[in-house]
C-alpha cells in the first residue's frame, strides 16, 4: 500500500474518465481528494462518491486556462486539507483534424487546454509548494502523442510534447526545493475523450464505422488490448507516493506496449 494516507491531492479533469479512475483510487488509499473539472455535476459526482465510500474528498469547478481559478483551486484545496502535496495535471481535449484543415482557432482550443492549462497548474502549485517550505509532486497527463506524432492529431500531439517539455524543465527547474515533476503517458483508452477522437475521423472521412479508429490504433498495443482506465491506477500511485521521491523529469508510457521509447 503507498503511503498516501492523509496527503492532500488535486486532480483536474477528474470528473470522468482516467482522472476520475485515478482520484477514486488515491482516495481509497487515504489521500484527501480535490475533485476538479470544469463541469461542476461531474466534479461533485465523483466527491460524493469518494465520500460515499468513506474517502475524503471536495469537489472544486475550473478552467484550467483561467490562471485566477487555477489559484481558486488550490486555495480551496488548502483550506479544506491544511496544505497540498501532489497535483495531477490531468485535464485536457482532443480534436481530430487532416494536418491541411488544423485553423489557428483550433490550434489554440487545444493547446489553450492541454499545454497552457497544464503549464498553469504547475507554476500555481510550485508557488504553493515552496510556500509550504519545500517539496512537493507534480504528475502531468501526457499521452503517447507525446512521444510520436500523429498525421489526424497533429495539434493535439504538439500539445502534449509540449506537456513532456513543461514536466522536463520544472524538473530541472525546481529539483532544488524537493519538487518532483513526472507525466504519464497513456495509449488508446476506453474514455468518453476516445469516443469525440473516433467521432472526429468518421466526421473527416478517414474512417467510416464506429470505433474502426479506436480498434485500429489499439492493435497497436503488444499487451493485445486496448486501455482501461484503471491500467494507469498503479503508475499514479507510484508517483504520488514517497517510493518516486528519487524519480523527476520522466515520462512514463503506460500503453500496453505501443511506443518504445
Amino acid at each position: 500500500m503507498p503511503d498516501l494516507k492523509d496527503k492532500s491531492i488535486i486532480v483536474t479533469g477528474a470528473g470522468r474518465g482516467i482522472g476520475a479512475t485515478i482520484a477514486k483510487a488515491l482516495a481509497a488509499d487515504g489521500a484527501k481528494l480535490t475533485i476538479a473539472d470544469r463541469t461542476e455535476a461531474d466534479a461533485q459526482q465523483v466527491a460524493e462518491a469518494i465520500r460515499a465510500a468513506r474517502g475524503s474528498a471536495i469537489a472544486v469547478t475550473v478552467d484550467v486556462r483561467d490562471r485566477a481559478a487555477v489559484r481558486r483551486m488550490i486555495d480551496e484545496a488548502v483550506k479544506a486539507h491544511g496544505r497540498l502535496d501532489v497535483i495531477f495535471n490531468n485535464a485536457g481535449i482532443a480534436q481530430t483534424k487532416p494536418f491541411l484543415d488544423i485553423t489557428e482557432d483550433d490550434w489554440h482550443t487545444v493547446n489553450d487546454v492541454n499545454a497552457l492549462g497544464v503549464l498553469i497548474g504547475m507554476q500555481e502549485a510550485i508557488k504553493t509548494f515552496r510556500k509550504q517550505g519545500g517539496g512537493g509532486k507534480i504528475v502531468n497527463t501526457a499521452s503517447i502523442a507525446g512521444k510520436q506524432g500523429y498525421e489526424p492529431l497533429a495539434h493535439y500531439s504538439a500539445s502534449k510534447f509540449a506537456v513532456v517539455a513543461l514536466t522536463q524543465a520544472a524538473a530541472r527547474g525546481f529539483g532544488k526545493d524537493g519538487i518532483t515533476a513526472n507525466a504519464i503517458c497513456p495509449g488508446v483508452v476506453a474514455t468518453e475523450m476516445w469516443k469525440i477522437i473516433d467521432q472526429g475521423f468518421r466526421d473527416t472521412g478517414i474512417t467510416k464505422s464506429e470505433n474502426e479508429a479506436f480498434d485500429m490504433f489499439a492493435a497497436g498495443a503488444v499487451l493485445g488490448r486496448p486501455s482501461r482506465p484503471d491500467d494507469l491506477v498503479g503508475v499514479a500511485r507510484f508517483l504520488a507516493s514517497s517510493d518516486s521521491d528519487f524519480m523527476t523529469g520522466q515520462s512514463l508510457l503506460v500503453d500496453g506496449g505501443m511506443v518504445f521509447a
